[in-house]
């Protein structure tokens, strides 16, 4: 049965996107299949840009260390990068230009201006290191990179590449930083283009976990029709917080502490603050305490990242030493939380709530929402498809939809979905049903109220002797143990069964645990088959993609081998 929350969320959706409301819907055919869509947002991220930084010139829009910029002055460099890119660097309609740097004004300024010149923004993971970047950069053809200083050191290092690097020092004031570029030419009767929807807006790179990375292409339709179905949500909360009789802060702040190579970033936070009028507060580089100081001093109030990041919130030794009261949701993407976690957060950050959102790269970050009170009731769920404009549907191998509560692959359509994988046709084929539903390869089931459940990666399930073990599962129940920091389950080859489960266990700072007392805490709470049968402790924090996920890829090999290695002496 719908919750009560639902049930407001539901009504409130209605009056928002009925004929006369905020966000009328309309429909969109593409690839023959009919779509809803959001009347009212623009057809391009340009038009998105020009009318909201005009709307809202005066107010703060960024703040970097001392430099403070407002929405007219980042609109105004930004413009500046189009007209340069277009009269001094030759750029056309479509060509790809790369931005291969960490959080920085410039690196919104550019993104915006290669967008207002017609190029494809392609968000290059600054984690990277020389070939990966180099792989990425030949993937697409990029015509110009923009690197800041570790980046074009890297690139440097680098033999055939066909795109130009531009170096940019991002720690110069934001005009400063950008004149590389600029200083190459570009003035008022420069002209830009006039885009249109169908036009490629984007290129965001696969996490890496399975290989080589993929350049998803996005049209700026499918990027600005996810942008109001975020903005949907958010009006929608605000019309209950006016009905609870909650105050609103006069702007809106959050922190963006994740990379804006990584959709969470671009789409959620970096996209939906220009309609919000909200005031974002960079942070080249996560550390709970700063980010602790900064909510404190520019009174943010929404806090977004990946599970561990609200998680080092909660138990910093220091958090009692700051003003944390403005700050009203902390919400989390990327990876899921553990379900202690979710208790932990509601009880103990002074009424703040706690939020999961559920997308890919490859939906601009859309999919599914669990909020506040639902989140509390079903802390395991990523929540229901987001309204208006999310559809989602759990299949079985031949791309059937199965009955509710029955596990399948989680696949997702709607007008915000990419176009293509850039230049891999078959793999762009093997990415979508007929009826254009994306496959994500995550493995789960909807409940009767329509609430997604994940339960594992399509292909990390471990089969042991015909028994599917969900490692996902067996994580959470690690996690419930209070001296455990981080953890990663997977397959390890066994003789016999085909599959054990094995685990690598990062302990708590001042935590004390062994694999004796581990198995024990385990057994009392998961069938004995799912126990992993060895279990190693890391000294350090466990690896990390560029997304700040947990590598679990690199981890399975590292520890398949070392098992392979002490298997003998067992």
């Amino acid at each position: 049965m719908p919750s009560v929350l639902d049930q407001r969320i539901d009504a409130a959706i209605a009056a928002l996107t009925a004929p006369g409301g905020q966000m009328p819907l309309t429909h969109v055919t593409r690839d023959g299949i009919e779509y809803p869509a959001i009347a009212v947002a623009p057809p391009a991220l340009t038009y998105y840009f020009a009318y909201f930084c005009n709307e809202h010139a005066d107010k703060t829009f960024l703040v970097a260390g001392d430099e403070r910029l407002t929405f007219a002055q980042v609109h105004a460099a930004a413009t500046d990068v189009a007209r340069a890119l277009v009269d001094g660097a030759g750029v056309a309609r479509g060509d790809r230009v790369g931005i291969a740097m960490r959080n920085s004004p410039s690196w919104i300024a550019l993104y915006m201006g290669i967008l207002m010149a017609g190029g494809v923004a392609t968000l290059l993971n600054g984690w990277w290191q020389t070939a990966e970047l180099a792989d990425a950069i030949a993937e697409v053809d990029c015509k110009l990179v923009f690197a800041d200083a570790p980046r074009a050191q890297r690139l440097d290092e680098a033999t055939g590449l066909g795109a130009e690097i531009v170096p940019i020092d991002d720690r110069l004031p934001l005009i400063e930083a950008l004149r590389p570029l600029t200083a190459r030419g570009g003035s008022a009767a420069t002209a830009l283009p006039m885009l249109m929807g169908e036009d490629n807006a984007t290129i965001l790179f696969t996490s890496g976990s399975t290989g080589q990375s993929k350049g998803a292409l996005s049209e700026h339709r499918a990027i600005t029709q996810a942008v109001f179905n975020y903005l949907a949500s958010a009006l929608t909360m605000l019309a209950l917080a006016g009905e609870d009789g909650t105050p609103v802060p006069t702007q809106h702040a959050t922190l963006l502490n994740v990379p804006l190579f990584h959709v969470t970033a671009e789409v959620p936070v970096f996209l939906q603050s220009f309609a919000m009028g909200r005031k974002l507060v960079l942070m080249p580089k996560w550390d709970a305490e700063e980010a602790m100081r900064l909510i404190e001093a520019e009174r943010v109030t929404y806090f977004v990242g990946v599970p561990l990041m609200s998680f080092e919130i909660l138990k910093h030794p220091n958090r009692a030493k700051y003003d944390l009261s403005s700050c009203a949701d902390y919400a989390a993407g990327g990876a899921p939380r553990p379900v202690e976690h979710v208790r932990l957060l509601a009880e103990e950050m002074g009424g703040a709530k706690p939020l999961l959102g559920y997308g890919l790269t490859e939906t601009n970050g859309v999919g599914c929402g669990n909020f506040r009170e639902n989140y509390l009731a079903k802390p395991n769920s990523t929540g229901r498809a987001s309204p208006p404009l999310v559809e989602v549907a759990i299949l079985d191998a031949k791309e059937q939809p199965v009955p509710s509560g029955e596990r399948g692959e989680v696949a997702i359509r709607s007008i915000c979905n990419f176009k293509e994988y850039y230049n891999r046709p078959e793999a762009t084929r093997d990415a979508f049903t007929e009826d254009r539903f994306f496959l994500t390869g995550d493995i789960g089931y909807l409940d009767e109220d329509g609430y997604l459940f994940i339960v594992d990666r399509k292909k990390d399930i471990i089969i042991r002797g015909g028994e599917n073990i969900s490692c996902q599962e067996v994580e959470a129940a690690i996690y419930e143990n209070p001296n455990v920091a981080e953890c990663a389950v997977f397959g390890l080859p066994d003789e016999r069964l085909g599959e054990v489960p094995g685990a690598v266990v990062h302990v708590r700072a001042g935590g004390v645990l062994d694999v004796e007392a581990l198995c024990e805490f385990l057994t009392a709470r998961i069938a004995a088959f799912k126990v992993p049968r060895a279990i190693w402790f890391s000294d350090g924090p466990l690896p990390r993609l560029g997304t700040e996920k947990i590598d679990k890829v690199s981890i399975r090999t590292a520890y398949r081998a070392r098992y392979a290695e002490e298997a003998p002496a067992a």
